[in-house]
């Protein structure tokens, strides 16, 4: 038994499906199938139950995936330990980020993290906010950046910023040409919104339920950019992140507008575990990214009132 073995183990654990868990790890299908069954063997132990197409785990597979987790993250403890025996911001760092920010947020910080932080080494992965937990619970990602929910309070949460979200219609929609909406006046509209796994779902029907609003169940986007064009194309109205919306008030047949009485937002935060040594190393992290991004939204902000 080796430490990938166990990386394997948690993998498949994670995301219930071989070709998947064996992406995650960098190996083929049937590498991870092999080692898993030389667990098995080694231990004496069935894991799986193979007469399933699904992936199910035995009980006594379950307990291991938790002890494997636990060794897992003991042992990214210890390489932290023995990190801070050099620079804290110097060498390998596993970022997550969630599809609903990373790629809108990349572009502003990385240039900036480089030139601050030139001796660390970073890595970036973008998957949904349970898998990101999950990732960096068993020690596999260092930190992550995503919109706090109920299921990071048990990480230190390091707020970075509170991203407002915008009102995007067809340029047909009767409001295409206001700057400003209320949020009441979403009451009897449907939206269009992304499929399940995005917490960008869960707090945008948050605001549109209290507004009296509806979902558009016709209809559930992979990303927020199929959104973008299914409203370009006059298929329904949406909210989304600033982060992701041009400086143009109009673009490629979208229009965008501030929606106010409550404005809806998220908080943006670096999540780390806790008691992690390099403690230091996330929070000079965060406060960069909140030093860098904080004066774009006042800006924003300013210009919005």
């Amino acid at each position: 038994m080796n430490i990938r073995d166990l990386e394997y183990l948690v993998a498949l654990a994670e995301f219930r499906h071989f070709r998947r868990a064996a992406d995650a790890c960098h190996v083929s299908q049937p590498t991870l199938s092999g080692q898993i069954r030389k667990l098995e063997d080694e231990l004496g132990v069935m894991l799986l139950e193979r007469t399933s197409r699904k992936v199910l785990f035995t009980q006594a597979g379950l307990l291991l995936v938790e002890q494997a987790r636990t060794v897992l993250r003991e042992v990214k403890v210890l390489k932290e330990m023995a990190s801070q025996q050099g620079e804290t911001m110097s060498g390998p760092l596993h970022i997550g980020l969630i599809p609903t920010l990373g790629p809108y947020l990349l572009p502003h910080i990385i240039p900036m993290l480089h030139q601050t932080f030139p001796k660390l080494e970073m890595y970036l992965h973008e998957a949904q906010t349970h898998q990101l937990l999950a990732q960096l619970d068993s020690g596999k990602l260092d930190c992550a950046i995503l919109a706090l929910v109920k299921e990071s309070e048990s990480f230190i949460e390091v707020p970075l910023f509170d991203e407002p979200m915008k009102l995007a219609v067809y340029s047909d929609h009767p409001w295409a040409g206001r700057d400003r909406v209320a949020m009441a006046e979403l009451s009897g509209e449907k939206l269009l919104m992304l499929e399940d796994g995005h917490c960008l779902r869960d707090q945008a029907m948050g605001f549109c339920f209290q507004a009296g609003a509806d979902e558009d169940t016709h209809f559930r986007a992979t990303s927020l950019e199929t959104l973008r064009n299914m409203v370009a194309a006059g298929s329904g109205i949406t909210l989304l992140p600033s982060l992701a919306v041009p400086n143009e008030r109009q673009r490629d047949g979208v229009s965008y507008m501030q929606c106010s009485k409550p404005e809806p937002k998220r908080t943006i935060a670096l999540v780390y575990r806790p008691g992690s040594p390099l403690r230091s190393r996330y929070e000079q992290l965060a406060e960069a990214i909140k030093d860098h991004m904080q004066p774009m939204f006042d800006t924003a902000l300013k210009q919005a009132v």
